[in-house]
């Protein structure tokens, strides 16, 4: 058993994700088209752009929106050249926060998230300060009172490398990273539709921040999602309240 309040924050991380439609779609078109410069157009060959792909349609984006990143990062269109970069910091009593960002000029980019940690009261890191207390891995979760037998044989069957019974009774499937899809279509055929799916940087542990240092958190953790050039935010930090 493990976890606290898992179902609600997904939840609210998932309510949070709708309100910013436009912003996510900004987002995905980033990622497709790095995803296609680094391992080419082909998303039969790149399961990374298979996986950007996959989540802009389960977000609604329109096809041609999808086709012209593609192009743009396999150099068939001009486009704006982004580069990954991953800044590190610690958030209230001590939480680690990695943020990731494609940017098309690292200098704006690393002022902005320093001014965020700053202002919130955090530290912005160093390189490789806190990255180690993450995993990077497929993560999916399961409403409670899905069978969790049935669950884990399948998918452990389809190649899942851990199936985690957390203390609200959701259940979360762990993949390697690039194997998301691929155990999330066999699950889907076995009858089990996850309620959230990603690729994550997962805590290994995690920290319980509730009253004044929760408030505090979020307002940090939403002035860095709030960020353009920020793709994704993880925290050792779970809110309660």
């Amino acid at each position: 058993m493990a976890g606290h309040s898992k179902w609600a924050n997904i939840k609210h991380k998932k309510a949070a994700t709708d309100a910013k439609r436009g912003k996510i779609f900004t987002r995905l078109i980033k990622e497709i088209t790095v995803a296609a410069r680094l391992g080419g157009g082909d998303s039969a060959s790149n399961p990374r752009l298979r996986l950007a792909i996959d989540k802009a349609y389960e977000q609604n984006m329109p096809k041609d929106n999808v086709e012209r990143a593609v192009k743009r990062g396999s150099g068939e269109l001009d486009g704006v050249n982004y580069e990954e970069v991953r800044y590190e910091g610690y958030g209230i009593a001590g939480a680690a926060v990695l943020v990731d960002c494609m940017t098309d000029n690292r200098v704006r980019t690393v002022a902005d998230v320093r001014h965020a940690f700053t202002k919130y009261g955090g530290n912005l890191g160093t390189d490789g300060s806190v990255a180690f207390l993450f995993k990077h891995c497929g993560q999916m979760f399961f409403a409670p009172g899905t069978n969790e037998d049935k669950l884990m044989e399948a998918a452990l069957e389809a190649g899942a490398e851990d199936v985690i019974s957390n203390d609200d009774d959701s259940i979360e499937v762990i993949t390697a990273p690039y194997e998301l899809s691929t155990v999330k279509a066999a699950l889907e055929k076995a009858g089990f539709k996850a309620e959230h799916a990603e690729v994550t940087m997962k805590p290994e542990n995690e920290i319980v921040l509730t009253g004044d240092d929760a408030v505090k958190m979020q307002k940090l953790l939403d002035a860095l999602e709030n960020i353009d050039d920020v793709q994704e935010v993880y925290t050792t930090a779970v809110i309660d309240g």
